[in-house]
Formats: structure tokens, sequence, C-alpha cells
């Protein structure tokens, strides 16, 4: 590697990690920690959000499924507009108006404290497997441009990410995600240009290659899949669009990274127009990484590549992209594309560090610890205060060490986009459906939500271990597990209220 490029990344990414670092201040309260003091600009809020979808999995992984196969994985983007516009209209107000961070603690208010610690375990869960599959897709480009062991890389990065998380708080988080947002978009940018600008008759070239490409099915390149709506086995164009709706709908409504930045916007309006733009700002930007993707296979295509042509051998698609910034990009872009993976990694695990500290905060310290709440405890500069600026310290290490155990164990997965799309399917657990149980209906008591609980969580480990655990096959796609187990909490939790009604007090 150039030591230009060396300077490039350095700068790029000590800078980021500096920025973060200079949001330190010893007056710093818990609360301030955890919702930036209500002080950040919607615009802000919006890139940050938008920094949160664009992970080192959109940006290494996109590509990686789209020189494999097509944009099928593109799908799930086009569900965005939906939830983004539902969080505006009705996520954001309702927990702008509550007095609680947590994501979570309106559901100890409708159905108990176990409705809270489930939703709050499942959170904690799947954001642990998300930070651990971007650790390890930004430890790649390292391994190949370096040689540098993937381990190595994974540890020495989630130390600089917890670092300047834990000084900073949401306030430090926010402002380095709107940076690194367009950090990420410029570099992607620059890679597509030179992609199609290399090929020998033109950029048209690239697409045309991808176009007239066909795999058995007889689709190109850009397909986003079959359209049958019998088979449900395969992710198909609305396996993933129905999937993406709902994974979606979780994210803006009960996802604990969005929730806590709706607290941080200035107003509700602000707030309300982030989810928005961040939302949408996303569509083009996955367009993008699809995008580069197809040019990547036109481009070997037309220039054959033995360590390429091993890389596809060994279903390893997602070291392409890394392997064309290390080979093929002029000196001091390479630099640049490998910061622009590293923004948009570290601004995700960032938001996954410092909210997971918050949940363990607030959904457990500080319901193991009720003495905190004794007049001059609670939220106040006093010990209380500092107790709680401590724990949020602590927890933001406990998540870091842990996202790097999940980082290492997924060294020898094929597909990092595949793997992290089944975790999240898995871990999410239906929280949703519990979710809007109670928002809903009120109706629906504890009894009735414990019950669809049981019964979503059945459908869900079906769907999703049925070899595991000896049953016969569904025959249903993994994506599918979240939206049935959704699906059947919700539905079998209102029809319960008919069976067994349950007496006001």
């Amino acid at each position: 590697m150039h030591i230009i490029d060396v300077l490039v990344f350095l700068v790029f990414t000590g800078g980021i990690v500096l920025m973060g670092s200079l949001f330190y201040s010893k007056d710093t309260s818990a609360k301030e920690f955890t919702n930036a003091g209500r002080s950040i600009p919607g615009w802000v809020v919006g890139m940050s959000i938008f920094s949160t979808f664009v992970s080192s999995i959109s940006y290494l992984g996109n590509p990686g499924k789209a020189y494999a196969s097509d944009w099928n994985p593109f799908v799930f983007g086009i569900s965005i507009p939906i939830a983004c516009w539902i969080a505006a209209k009705w996520f954001v107000p309702f927990y702008r108006n509550h007095d609680s961070v947590s994501a979570y603690a309106f559901l100890e208010e409708r159905f108990g404290p176990w409705a809270r610690i489930y939703a709050s375990a499942c959170y904690l869960l799947t954001q642990v497997a998300r930070m651990g599959s971007i650790l390890f897709l930004l430890a790649m480009p390292m391994n190949i441009l370096m040689g540098w062991d993937l381990r190595t890389v994974i540890i020495i990065t989630s130390i600089a990410i917890i670092f300047y998380s834990m000084l900073g708080g949401m306030k430090a988080v926010i402002w380095t995600e709107a940076i690194q947002g367009f950090i990420l978009i410029g570099g992607a940018l620059v890679c597509l240009g030179v992609l199609m600008f290399s090929m020998p008759e033109g950029p048209m070239q690239a697409i045309q290659i991808g176009w007239d490409t066909l795999d058995e099915a007889g689709r190109n390149k850009f397909s986003l899949g079959s359209f049958s709506l019998t088979d449900l086995s395969h992710s198909t164009f609305w396996v993933c669009l129905i999937y993406g709706v709902f994974i979606n709908l979780q994210n803006y409504g009960i996802d604990q990274n969005y929730v806590q930045r709706y607290h941080t916007a200035k107003t509700e309006r602000e707030a309300k127009n982030a989810a928005l733009f961040g939302g949408w700002l996303y569509i083009p930007v996955s367009a993008l990484f699809f995008l580069i993707g197809t040019c990547l296979f036109s481009y070997y295509k037309v220039f054959p590549d033995a360590q390429v042509a091993a890389f596809e051998a060994a279903g390893k698609t997602d070291y392409v992209f890394p392997y064309f910034m290390v080979h093929s990009l002029p000196t001091g872009l390479t630099g640049l594309l490998i910061a622009s993976v590293f923004a948009a990694g570290m601004s995700t695990v960032a938001t996954s560090v410092t909210s997971c500290s918050t949940i363990l905060l607030t959904d457990y310290w500080m319901r193991m610890r009720k003495h905190v709440h004794r007049k001059g405890h609670d939220h106040s500069r006093g010990i209380g205060d500092k107790e709680h600026l401590m724990v949020l310290k602590l927890g933001s290490v406990l998540i870091g060490v842990l996202g790097i155990c999940v980082a290492l164990a997924l060294v020898n997965v094929d597909s990092i986009l595949d793997a992290w799309w089944k975790l999240s399917s898995i871990f999410s657990g239906g929280m949703l459906g519990l979710f809007l149980l109670g928002y809903l209906s009120t109706k629906v008591k504890n009894i009735h939500a414990v019950i669809g609980v049981l019964c979503g969580f059945a459908v869900i480990a079906w769907i999703s271990a049925w070899n595991w655990i000896g049953l016969p096959n569904p025959g249903l796609h993994e994506y599918l597990a979240i939206v049935l187990g959704t699906m059947t909490i919700f539905i079998v939790g209102f029809a319960l209220v008919l069976f067994i009604p349950v007496k006001k007090k």
C-alpha cells in the first residue's frame, strides 16, 4: 500500500476518533449522555439515521451480493418509505412525549416488567450480532490490503470506537455519524466513477454486460428476483419486500438506535423531518452500492483476475470489492475508499454501543437499584448521576467486547449479508408484534400478550431452526421468521381478548 493511501486513511479515520473525543465534558450528565440534551439540528439527526442504516454490511455486503447474483436484496430498501412515513406521523410524537429515553419503558407500562425485559433482551442480542458482522467487514479490507490478521484488526478497531463513544456519548456519536455519512457517499461515488470509466468501451459497457448476463432462470444482473406469489421458500421479490417492511417498521418503531435519535432533535418537527430524510436518502445510496457490485462483475469479465476467480470459487464474494480497492484504484483513492468503509462501519457500531449501554442502564441497572430513585439521586448531579454515567461507560465496554466475540466467530462465514439478515430475523423475536398489541388497543392485557409472545416465539423457532429441533420443514424462507412471528403475536393477542376477558380492577 502506498504511503499516500496510508496517510489518507489515517487522517480520515483518526480525525473521526478525535472529533468524537472532543465532545467529552466532565460536566456531562447521564441524561445528556443519552439524549444529547435535545440540542441536535434535524439534518444532523437525519444524517445519523442514514449512517445507522449504511453500515459496512451495506458497503461491502451489498456489492458482494450484486456481484454474485442480482439486485434482489435492493428490494429491502424499497420498503423504507413506508416505515419512515409511519414513524414521522405516529412514532416520533409518541416517543417524544414519553418520559423515558428507553424504547421499551412503554411495554412495561402496558404489560409489566416481563415485556420490557423480553423486548430489550431481543434488542441487545440483535445489536451484538450486528456489531459482530460489521466489525468483521471493517477488518476485511485491512486484511487484504496489509495482510494484517483479521482478529487483530477487529480488536483494535473496536477499542477505538468504544473509546470515543464512552467519552462523548450520544452527541459525539451523532455528529461523527453525520460527517461519516458524507465520507461514505463520496467514497462510493468515486469508486463507481473509476469502475465505469475504466471499461474499454466506456461507462455503458459495464451496464450492458450486467444486462446481458443471464442466470439459470433467465434473469439478468439487475433483476429484483422472482415475482412468484407462491414460492415462499426462496428470497423472491415479495419475500424480500415483506421482510423489509416488517424489519424497517421494527427499526423505526421499537429499535433503540432510532428511538434514541428522536429524543436528540431540538423539536418534534425536526425529529419528524430527520426520520423522513434518513430513510429516503438510504434508497439512492443503496442503489449505488448494488450498481458498484454489478459494475465489478462487468469489470472482471473484461479484465479477468486469478485472485477474484479464487474468491468466487470459495464463495467469498464479499472480498471482491475490497480487492478492487487495493489493486485497481489510483494512489490516494484507495486510502479514501478504505476510510469510507471504516466510516460506514464505525458509525453503526458506535450507535449500537451507545444505545445498548443506555438500555443496560434504564432497563436493567436502574431496575435493580431502586434506591437511586430517592430524592436527589435521579438524573441529578449527585451520587446517583455519577453512578449512572459509570454504568453507561462500563456498559459500552461490555457491549463492545461481546461484539468482538461475535465478529471473531463470523470469520469463516461466506456471506455476511445473508448471515446478518438471518440473525436479525431470529433475534428480533417479534418485538414489533408486542409493541403493536400495546400501542393499538387498550383491551389487550398482560395474559393475552404473554400467550401471544409464546406462540410467536414458537413460530420463529420453527421457521428458523426446524432442522435443529426435529420439526418438519415449514417450506418458508428464514426471512419470513420475523414476519410470521410478528403476525402471530399480534393476531393471537387480539383474538384472546374475545376468549379470555379480563375484568377491570
